[in-house]
């Protein structure tokens, strides 16, 4: 039987994601995967750079195959880009996993990101995109979630126990 990972962590650009992936996989005693590092290392470039140049559906079809891949071989904790739970097959694979869905709202959004250019899909208007992206996506994110965890105003350490708590899962 294939590796399964222990938790999946899905949310927006920002939220955090990576930061309580670490700290959660610290205190589950298991190794962290971030599938927007692996889109990285294979592609060598940057997100922004792919979206740049290819477009977002270039780069969309490279996110759920390398979804699908960590999905299939890690065993740890795994965080997922923003957008990954826009794919149907994506979507259909997490049921069964453990998924934490980090969600905050925009207010959080501005102060943790600055809502930034870094960021290929809130290039022009960043509140208003950001603000759409999370109307289009919510209710992907609670469909797909075994636990929802809010960040505004938390600690990445109180996300990291709320998630825990969450998902009854034990400490290393």
């Amino acid at each position: 039987m294939s590796p399964v990972p222990l938790v999946v962590l899905v949310g927006p650009m920002g939220v955090g994601k990576s930061t309580v992936g670490q700290l959660l996989a610290e205190r589950l005693g298991v190794a962290y995967r971030d599938t927007d590092d692996d889109i990285v290392a294979a592609q060598g470039r940057t997100i922004a750079e792919i979206f740049v140049d290819e477009g977002e559906a270039a780069f969309r079809a490279i996110e759920k195959q390398a979804v699908h891949t960590a999905l299939a071989s890690h065993d740890g904790v795994l965080a997922l880009g923003g957008g990954a739970i826009l794919d149907e097959d994506t979507r259909a694979l997490l049921a069964g996993h453990r998924v934490v869905y980090l969600s905050m709202d925009v207010e959080e959004a501005v102060k943790r990101t600055g809502l930034n250019t870094a960021r290929p899909l809130l290039a022009v208007n960043p509140r208003k995109q950001w603000r759409e992206l999370m109307e289009a996506r919510r209710h992907l994110y609670e469909e797909i979630a075994t636990a929802v965890v809010p960040t505004d105003g938390r600690t990445p350490e109180d996300v990291t126990r709320a998630a825990l708590n969450a998902l009854e899962l034990k400490e290393a």
